[in-house]
């Protein structure tokens, strides 16, 4: 039920608690995060796909995992007026992998190569690069389980983020092994956690009984400290996923690609199989601070409906990333500026200086007149204060004489043209 609101309320509306603003002087690292995701993404041939901001609640109950943190604690999910179940996009992959069932893509040569760039709703505790709607840039290569496929979307990640200019970085890799081996090694790590059941936290004691694996991946210090000696799951690789993991390896060797041997690593969603690795900044532990990471999800084509098919992607979130540009003073690219202001006196000066703005945009040049009737003092402080390159002033005297003043606001240099000239200079 919406509250009424009466007559002065004088309610002063904020950001929803764990999302933000990205204001005008923030844009500039947006654009050169996803610029480097743009390019990142065709230089190893993967195509944009854009997903619905929500879906069916099944398919993230199906696909993330019913006993994940995200599908127990941080969907946001509602009923529709027709009745239906709908959660607002909690992560990328279940949604790809939809599409790429529902339209047929696997008649298309494979692997199929997506990515994308989307926001992403969590119910999360909101803290610095966490947000409850936060944005993800992803990559899924769908239809291949050549570890040669591993390899190179574990390379891709590492060179977007040195594309990026980010060098406190490493890459940690792991393996989880897959269905016919993983019971066994959860048996052996459900037996070892047995003993300390008392010392887990809350979470943990409920990760022991419904998913085990997850036990790795707590963030509690006294449960890291436990994790520690757990037992390591490359030890209990089916001779199938050993050599899987081994080639893995080996190809990045061969790609020149650093990597650091994690057997805590696992991630958090439950349909990863095989290989799983991260990114973390080099002066913070832990896969809270990861700065994005992914895996091999064989099974989960199978799970929402297709045929078995094999997977494997990538996400990070982007403000984390920016994050951790800004940490380690990595210079963007300013976004382009306004280049011109139109200054005039007078009314006929005023539709000169309409026409003329509208001449220079057509010429690809972005350019304003001020409003308002302000004198030509107040017009070139806010020339200044728009940090414009150029002003162009038009009096009486100009509007006679069909010219205009072109100041250049850096040398504080000027010289008369004619209207019909002014867009040839500035170019």
């Amino acid at each position: 039920m919406f509250k009424e609101l009466k007559k002065g309320d004088n309610r002063l509306y904020q950001a929803a608690r764990g999302t933000s603003d990205i204001l005008p002087e923030e844009q500039p690292y947006w654009r050169y995060v996803e610029q480097a995701a743009a390019d990142i993404s065709r230089l190893y041939g993967y195509r944009r796909i854009d997903t619905p901001i929500f879906e069916d609640t099944g398919l993230f109950r199906r696909g993330t995992g019913e006993y994940t943190d995200i599908v127990q604690k941080e969907t946001y999910t509602f009923d529709d007026r027709g009745g239906n179940s709908l959660t607002l996009k909690a992560e990328g992959t279940p949604p790809v992998c939809r599409a790429y069932i529902q339209h047929g893509l696997q008649n298309l040569p494979q692997p199929v190569k997506l990515y994308y760039i989307s926001p992403i709703f969590r119910y999360d505790r909101p803290q610095a690069g966490r947000y409850r709607q936060h944005y993800q840039f992803g990559y899924e290569a769908i239809g291949d389980a050549d570890p040669a496929i591993d390899a190179e979307v574990i390379d891709m990640a590492w060179r977007f983020y040195r594309s990026l200019g980010l060098a406190r970085i490493s890459l940690q890799l792991n393996s989880i092994g897959c269905r016919q081996c993983r019971p066994g090694y959860l048996s052996a790590l459900t037996d070892y956690y047995n003993s300390y059941a008392g010392e887990l936290c809350n979470d943990c004691k409920t990760r022991l009984e419904k998913n085990p694996l997850r036990l790795l991946d707590c963030k509690q210090p006294s449960c890291q400290r436990i994790a520690e000696s757990a037992p390591k799951n490359t030890g209990y690789l089916c001779p199938e996923c050993d050599e899987h993991f081994n080639k893995v390896q080996e190809y990045l060797g061969q790609m020149g690609t650093t990597f650091e041997l994690n057997h805590r690593l696992v991630r958090g969603l439950d349909y990863y199989t095989r290989t799983v690795f991260e990114i973390q900044p080099d002066e913070e532990g832990g896969a809270q601070s990861a700065l994005g990471g992914g895996g091999r999800y064989d099974d989960l084509i199978e799970e929402l409906g297709g045929r078995p098919t094999p997977g494997i992607g990538f996400a990070a979130g982007i403000e984390r990333i920016i994050l951790n540009l800004k940490k380690e003073g990595v210079a963007v690219p300013a976004t382009p500026g306004l280049q011109v202001l139109i200054a005039y006196l007078g009314d006929a000066a005023r539709a000169e200086a309409i026409k003329l703005a509208a001449g220079l945009r057509e010429a690809g040049i972005s350019a304003v007149t001020t409003t308002g009737g302000k004198s030509l003092k107040a017009q070139m402080r806010q020339a200044n204060s728009l940090e414009v390159r150029y002003t162009v002033i038009i009096g009486e005297d100009e509007v006679k004489d069909g010219t205009a003043t072109l100041r250049d606001m850096a040398n504080a240099s000027q010289e008369t043209l004619t209207i019909g000239e002014v867009a040839a200079r500035l170019s």
